[in-house]
């Protein structure tokens, strides 16, 4: 797991250098194309402080934004269009990592950068990569669930865990897998099943934990999940079939149902990663290229020059002090209806 602070600490530190060296740009087209309405956080969050920072840096240009709703074919029509509509700048969180390639070709081919946003497009190299440590996700949330295993004394001999990834088309969600398989490595307890949720798509993982449920039962000890849609599914695949109480189940986004689920006892984890920070790196990058400048990589990660943010776990026990009182969400927001009672025992006022 992860120091809560390291997440602030290192965005403060790469904020401080990219603003240093991003002057204002004149004016450009700049193109913000994301992959999927299957979690909300594109919308809520991703496009909302890519706009901002693009605002602020350079409120002369121009930024399009769309979303391929998971649909391969479309984000590829999408990407063409704002290369005819100008873009100089793309930042490109891909439907499809594999497919992606050629796109970043196309646009290398006609002077236009694209930095890979979040997910890696590890067949052809992007100009920039900017995203969290996925395999640093994956393993954080694994590890988590583990300990917390170990601390309540759950024999490893009492079954095993489910693990629930994310799409097989998307290189990120690959990074999260091989992070919680070395995660669940630091334990003893076994894998009973695993299964690659296409499209991130909720429903499709609750059906399959269902299925799950049916062949193991309370064999089940603990579900690793790689963000809160699939988490949230099991959870709803686990109530349907009447497990109360329910074994802990990770999650990553730190989405407002998640939060809700974790302060209930649902759910227990998720991994706090404000977009906003990462989107404004990558506006500050958009820039950069638009000012025909070189930004500054700190790592490398598929050969792309790469910034990655490491986030912080959140639980029961530090949701207070990682999303209320770091401002990532509100009391009034979280701690509607039936969440009042589990606000009310965490100190969330």
């Amino acid at each position: 797991m992860y120091p809560k602070n390291k997440t602030f600490v290192g965005a403060l530190a790469v904020t401080a250098v990219l603003l240093t060296s991003a002057a204002q740009a004149a004016s450009g087209t700049v193109a913000f194309l994301m992959p999927d309405q299957a979690s909300t956080r594109y919308e809520e969050h991703d496009f909302p402080g890519f706009k901002t920072e693009m605002e602020k840096l350079c409120p002369e240009c121009t930024v399009i934004y769309q979303n391929a709703d998971a649909d391969v074919a479309r984000q590829q029509q999408q990407f063409n269009s704002v290369i005819t509509q100008g873009a100089k700048v793309i930042v490109l969180d891909p439907v499809d990592s594999s497919a992606a390639a050629s796109l970043v070709a196309l646009a290398q081919s006609q002077g236009v950068k694209v930095i890979a946003y979040d997910r890696p497009i590890p067949d052809k190299t992007a100009d920039f990569y900017v995203s969290f440590d996925n395999e640093g996700i994956g393993k954080a949330i694994a590890e988590s669930l583990v300990v917390h295993l170990e601390e309540q004394g759950v024999s490893p001999e009492a079954g095993g865990l489910l693990q629930i990834n994310g799409s097989p088309t998307d290189a990120a969600a690959g990074l999260i897998k091989d992070g919680i398989h070395a995660g669940i490595a630091t334990g003893q307890y076994k894998t009973l099943a695993e299964f690659d949720t296409p499209d991130w798509a909720p429903p499709k993982a609750q059906e399959w934990a269902s299925g799950q449920f049916t062949r193991f039962g309370d064999q089940i000890i603990g579900i690793v999940a790689a963000n809160d849609g699939t988490g949230g599914g099991a959870i709803a695949a686990l109530k349907a079939n009447g497990v109360d109480p329910l074994p802990p189940v990770t999650g990553n986004d730190a989405t407002i149902a998640a939060l809700q689920l974790i302060i209930a006892g649902d759910q227990y984890n998720t991994i706090s990663k404000p977009s906003e920070i990462v989107a404004a790196a990558a506006a500050r990058v958009a820039v950069q290229f638009l000012n025909g400048e070189t930004p500054e990589a700190k790592t490398t990660l598929y050969d792309t020059p790469s910034e990655l943010f490491v986030p912080a776990v959140v639980t029961r026990q530090n949701l207070k002090a990682e999303i209320i009182d770091k401002d990532i969400q509100t009391a009034e927001t979280l701690c509607t209806g039936r969440y009042a009672e589990g606000c009310a025992e965490l100190g969330i006022q």
